[in-house]
């Protein structure tokens, strides 16, 4: 994810000012409305530290879901699923490293962050050389772990050190990415999610939807994303600040903040850095598991209603 995100901003989607703006603001909304809904649920309560669940996007399966309707929905829509997507998990990554930090030590994150800093002078020095990259990596991995930041942090970090030459498809992290591209979906995600899953059905399970936490999370994926997206959406472009693509209507966008919905893997994540009881843990991925499938759904049918627009902005 790191190493999409770098070639996004250095040659992609998000290279080009006007571009970017449109999907960060949506994945800005798409993350504080979320994330406010389950507070407004769970303030002052033990599952109050669960407001991050609702906040994340699964990028595999929200671009999986808007695959399968084809040629129906125009490319351009792709392009903002994906990198509002992509925005979306590096802000996840961002709360997990502000708000879900356990026994926090500035002796091992300054080691971390020297080992970075470290990384990038190889960078600049125009050192390509893969091993001399991942082994003070590794390291940098461990420091991290040790500093009670999650070790998320330093899969990024890393990313950013990997060299990328602009237009060089040859550049060492152009193929570390393209090794990447198949092990990723087809191995390394299925596993993590398998292994962040393991719902337990326990008797008097379906009791669980009508708790403050449960709630939040479901209203948090399936309205909040959708309300979050497009207002924030909306509010830009009224304004001047982005402007909608030529072939996106505003009901694309809406199936978009719907499909938005779908998180999964990262509010799974996210969920067990929340909370410490099996039980919450337990009901929060039912929720997250249930809340996934509805947006999936919703959003599948509402673009694939959605005729494509040929008209400026998508009156």
């Amino acid at each position: 994810m790191g190493l999409e995100i770098k070639r996004e901003i250095y040659g992609g989607e998000l290279s080009r000012i006007k571009n970017a703006l449109l999907p960060i603001v949506a994945a800005l909304g798409g993350m504080v409305v979320p994330g406010l809904i389950h507070l407004s649920f769970n303030a002052g309560t033990v599952t109050q530290s669960g407001f991050g669940i609702p906040m994340a996007t699964d990028i595999a399966f929200s671009l999986g879901a808007l695959s399968l309707l084809g040629n129906r929905v125009p490319l351009s829509l792709k392009v903002v699923l994906a990198a509002l997507a992509i925005i979306d998990d590096l802000g996840a990554i961002l709360v997990i490293a502000f708000f879900y930090v356990h026994e926090f030590s500035g002796f091992h994150f300054g080691i971390a962050i020297m080992i970075f800093a470290g990384l990038m002078i190889l960078n600049r020095l125009r050192v390509n050389n893969l091993f001399i990259y991942i082994i003070p990596g590794v390291v940098m991995w461990f420091f991290m772990l040790k500093s009670g930041v999650h070790a998320t942090i330093a899969g990024v970090l890393l990313a950013c050190a990997i060299p990328l030459r602009k237009g060089e498809e040859s550049s060492l992290s152009y193929r570390v990415q393209h090794f990447l591209d198949r092990p990723v979906p087809l191995v390394i995600l299925p596993l993590f999610a398998l292994a962040n899953t393991s719902i337990m059905f326990s008797p008097g399970w379906y009791f669980t939807f009508i708790d403050r936490n449960t709630a939040g999370i479901l209203a948090g994926l399936i309205l909040g994303k959708p309300l979050g997206i497009v207002i924030f959406s909306a509010i830009a472009v009224k304004i001047g600040m982005c402007r909608l693509p030529d072939d996106l209507s505003w009901r694309h966008m809406i199936g978009t903040g719907i499909l938005g919905g779908i998180g999964l893997t990262m509010s799974i994540f996210i969920t067990n850095l929340a909370f410490l009881d099996g039980r919450l843990i337990q009901n929060s991925k039912i929720a997250i598991l249930s809340a996934s499938a509805v947006a999936g759904m919703a959003g599948f049918l509402s673009l694939f209603r959605a005729k494509r627009s040929s008209a400026p902005n998508g009156r």
